[in-house]
């Protein structure tokens, strides 16, 4: 969505691995299972092998993955299919409609945008009302002064910061159909939180018109199985334990046609001082969240859902993010703290892969 260093690339490489997508028959890992699903070759030898691409987009490393119902033609086009979509969400990308947007003509308060931008702007000030703000949609002009991509990092001042605080305030934007509406000028919105979920979920539904029945999606960390395995057997997802080894995982889930998505201290993040300040910021303070938390995971069926409400948990802390997912049907999530030890929400143990 933006240009990107040497040094932005090799780190974005990293977070794909945040979610290890691990395609095994039965309930063992191996090697070889996990390579699969990142091979880029296209070559299907047989029925445990799917056809695989991956490419640069969304700001991240997209991989796709058919298992069944597709060939390389609709492999190719569902990666196009997603690359499209910066040109509608991207808060960076001049030439996107959420850029326009947002540099709107000063004095336009109304104003008429696309079906898909006007229905998720609208889904994340759900989520930002449901979090009473501790996730909002307006943070955009505190994120550009977070420079997670800088060869040389610097904090922001904490003038600056104060200088931008006001202008954060989801409750100032409004959706009335195909209208967005502001109270201010300076209200900016970026859908980074819950834009991937959103793609990968009308990705599916691109793969399913396609005749594809099983298949892996992977945003970047937002990972979406379509069905199951050829073979029957659901998918196995590995979270990866923050800061290891990408073959080192903390837990590993048992999915069906099923998404998971994870938040972390990891994602986007630079250390200074021995401090590591990472992306999720506080839209109270102006800097990023401190709450003893270094990913939250959720699994559920809406990738949509899934984006949204992994940041809003993490937003929200352990004990009220496990009280709003306790409130969700057949929505789970997985809170690591700062000593690798996991919080589980009403459900999600029974999600885990049996030995």
């Amino acid at each position: 969505m933006k240009n990107f260093s040497k040094k932005t690339v090799i780190a974005v490489a990293a977070v794909v691995f945040v979610l290890l997508v691990i395609a095994i028959v039965g309930k063992h890992t191996s090697t070889k299972s996990i390579a699969n699903n990142f091979d880029l070759s296209t070559d299907k030898k047989n029925s445990d092998e799917p056809l695989t691409d991956t490419t640069f987009a969304l700001d991240t490393f997209i991989t796709v993955s058919i298992y069944n119902g597709g060939d390389e033609n609709i492999l190719k086009e569902s990666l196009e299919f997603i690359r499209n979509y910066e040109m509608i969400f991207s808060a960076t990308n001049e030439a996107s409609e959420l850029y326009k947007l947002n540099h709107r003509e000063k004095g336009t308060m109304s104003v008429e945008v696309s079906d898909e931008l006007a229905y998720l702007i609208d889904k994340a000030l759900y989520y930002s009302e449901v979090s009473n703000g501790a996730f909002d949609i307006t943070t955009e002009p505190l994120k550009e002064l977070w420079d997670f991509n800088a060869e040389e990092p610097e904090l922001p001042s904490d003038e600056s910061i104060a200088k931008a605080l006001p202008k954060v305030d989801y409750k100032k934007i409004s959706v009335e159909g195909n209208t967005v509406n502001f109270m201010s000028d300076d209200t900016r919105i970026d859908l980074g939180s819950i834009a991937k979920g959103y793609i990968a979920d009308k990705t599916k539904e691109y793969l399913l018109s396609k005749g594809v029945d099983s298949a892996i999606i992977n945003l970047g960390g937002n990972v979406l199985c379509i069905g199951k395995k050829p073979n029957g057997n659901n998918f196995t997802i590995g979270l990866q334990k923050p800061y290891a080894d990408r073959n080192e995982t903390v837990a590993l889930l048992t999915v069906d046609d099923e998404s998971v998505v994870s938040s972390g201290v990891y994602e986007r993040h630079f250390v200074i001082d021995g401090k590591n300040y990472h992306h999720i910021l506080n839209p109270k303070t102006g800097y990023p969240y401190d709450n003893g938390l270094v990913e939250v995971s959720i699994l559920t069926k809406s990738s949509t859902e899934a984006d949204a409400l992994s940041t809003t948990c993490f937003s929200l802390g352990v004990e009220e993010g496990v009280k709003l997912l306790d409130s969700l049907p057949d929505t789970y999530g997985y809170f690591i703290l700062s000593d690798y030890s996991i919080v589980y929400s009403e459900g999600a143990k029974e999600q885990l892969v049996n030995d």
